[in-house]
């Protein structure tokens, strides 16, 4: 025989070889070893249809395999916005003055809750007198300074700013909805904000919608209202509102993680026996943890939620666990 490493083709010509060899090797069943793959021995299949996996009790241990079962469970349909938290127009004031004069006591500081009514600052006019006249500042309504700009002995005039009042109880986010979404949004639809300082979810409620749209951005902004009596909300926080569109209350679910989706297409592997089958499914409204299964799988049907990669790894390629696995 020829030594083909000397003939000018010979490379190329090896490669070829090499590649039909093991075609035929993977179309003739028993004449290649067996792959080991997550602790067990799994023969590759050939081009066949694709079957269900059927994995042996030590596989099933290798990839950690879980499962949960089809359920109904409450359901909504959400429209994530980005946002932020801003204080409501008609619960902040400014505390200004209409004389001149200079301040010559203060009975506030910054960061503190006052009262309606409750003194804030006392300014001695320049009008002639003696002692010249003054005038006591007051709370216009109460909540929290969160601004101020007074000292003692500094000289005000007319319109100065002396104070910054807000009411913090109720915030609003105000997010921003693109231009084909506008007409999912309703006044009064429930919204969950999530913030990055805190675990737990505000509900609120949308109050206004702006009738202008952003040309820049296509987007229309949308007022949130929500609770916050603990001041945990603090204005300019980045805010995260996911708007309930519909909702519903027994929606048959699986967990996100039971979802594969490949090449166009969404499936899960159940489970029946110990076998492993893959199925197509359609899904509907989605959370942060589940979906809605609208076709493809029946209450009580096992899908896998842990391992269902490694799964589809063998069911590509024809992967079976030897008998007696």
């Amino acid at each position: 025989m020829r030594n083909l490493a000397k003939h000018p083709m010979s490379a190329p010509l090896l490669r070829r070889m090499r590649g039909l060899i093991i075609l035929l090797l993977l179309a003739t069943p028993g004449s290649m070893p067996s792959a080991f793959a997550h602790g067990g021995e799994i023969e590759v299949g050939g081009g066949g249809a694709r079957g269900p996996v059927q994995l042996s009790a030590a596989q099933q241990k290798a990839i950690a395999l879980r499962v949960a079962a089809a359920s109904a469970r409450p359901l909504s349909t959400l429209l994530n916005l980005n946002g932020e938290v801003q204080l409501l127009p008609n619960r902040q004031a400014d505390v200004s003055l209409r004389i001149s004069g200079q301040i010559k006591a203060l009975y506030a500081n910054l960061g503190e809750s006052v009262r309606s009514g409750q003194r804030l600052v006392l300014v001695q006019s320049r009008l002639v007198g003696d002692p010249p006249p003054s005038v006591t500042i007051s709370a216009p309504m109460s909540g929290v300074i969160d601004a101020r700009n007074a000292v003692v002995g500094q000289a005000v005039e007319p319109n100065t700013v002396l104070f910054h009042i807000s009411d913090r109880s109720q915030v609003i986010v105000v997010g921003k909805v693109y231009e084909e979404d506008i007409g999912k949004i309703k006044r009064g639809q429930e919204a969950r904000v999530r913030v990055l300082s805190y675990p737990q979810v505000f509900i609120g409620k949308i109050t206004l919608i702006d009738p202008n749209l952003d040309p820049l951005s296509r987007t229309v902004k949308v007022w949130i209202q929500l609770a916050n009596p603990q001041d945990l909300l603090k204005p300019n926080m980045f805010a995260r509102a996911s708007v309930v569109l519909q909702h519903n209350a027994a929606a048959l679910t699986i967990p996100n993680s039971a979802i594969i989706e490949a090449n166009g297409e969404k499936f899960v592997f159940v489970r029946e026996g110990g076998k492993y089958h893959r199925v197509e499914v359609s899904i509907g409204a989605q959370d942060d943890e589940y979906s809605e299964i609208t076709d493809g799988v029946v209450p009580g049907d096992e899908v896998v939620t842990q391992g269902n990669r490694q799964i589809y790894t063998m069911w590509l390629t024809g992967g079976q666990p030897k008998a007696g696995e």
